[in-house]
């Protein structure tokens, strides 16, 4: 596994064996980050300056793409940090911080948050009250994008608007946008 775009593309990734983390792959990574990059929802959206919260982040594999793309800053969340540790070590302190936590109960943020990347275990229940988290304690700023990924099969009901779906594998990106004006 390995970033691939912008100013660290092809870095390699540390990934644990075993099946506690089900990192997002290359291809899907790829497709994600061309469509930030091309897609007409996309348009107020850069990653120059970006403040991206990578939550579940396992590797993480996409708040680093995302730093690679020119976000300005990362915030990783997950219970088992180990690997998104070892993965961020070539990183100055100001550009990530990793936090171990729960990302359904991490506490308050400061609205400053365009980009989130969820990807929960799947089949159990998280997305929801994660987003829900988001949002009431005042982590995303106006215009957010957050994208989730998910199973396949997985309908979601949420307070965010729903721009995207895609499909890949037995994996689906969900793609919606936080607009407090709405």
């Amino acid at each position: 596994m390995r970033i691939t775009g912008g100013q660290y593309k092809n870095r390699k990734l540390f990934v644990p064996e075993g099946k506690d983390v089900r990192p997002t792959s290359d291809r899907m990574r790829q497709s994600l980050f061309n469509m930030l990059n091309h897609s007409p929802w996309a348009e107020p959206f850069q990653f120059e300056g970006a403040r991206v919260l990578d939550l579940y982040c396992g590797t993480g594999a996409l708040g680093l793409e995302s730093l690679s793309h020119g976000a300005k800053h990362c915030l990783f969340i997950d219970t088992d940090i180990h690997a998104v540790q070892r993965n961020t070590a070539f990183l100055t302190n100001d550009q990530f911080r990793v936090v171990k936590a729960n990302a359904l109960k991490f506490g308050k943020g400061a609205g400053d948050i365009s980009l989130v990347f969820m990807d929960p275990p799947y089949r159990q229940d998280m997305v929801e009250p994660t987003i829900n988290n988001l949002i009431d304690q005042n982590w995303l700023a106006d215009g957010a994008l957050v994208i989730v990924e998910t199973e396949r099969s997985l309908a979601l009901t949420t307070q965010l608007n729903r721009i995207e779906v895609k499909d890949q594998g037995q994996s689906s990106l969900q793609i919606f946008t936080y607009n407090t004006k709405a």
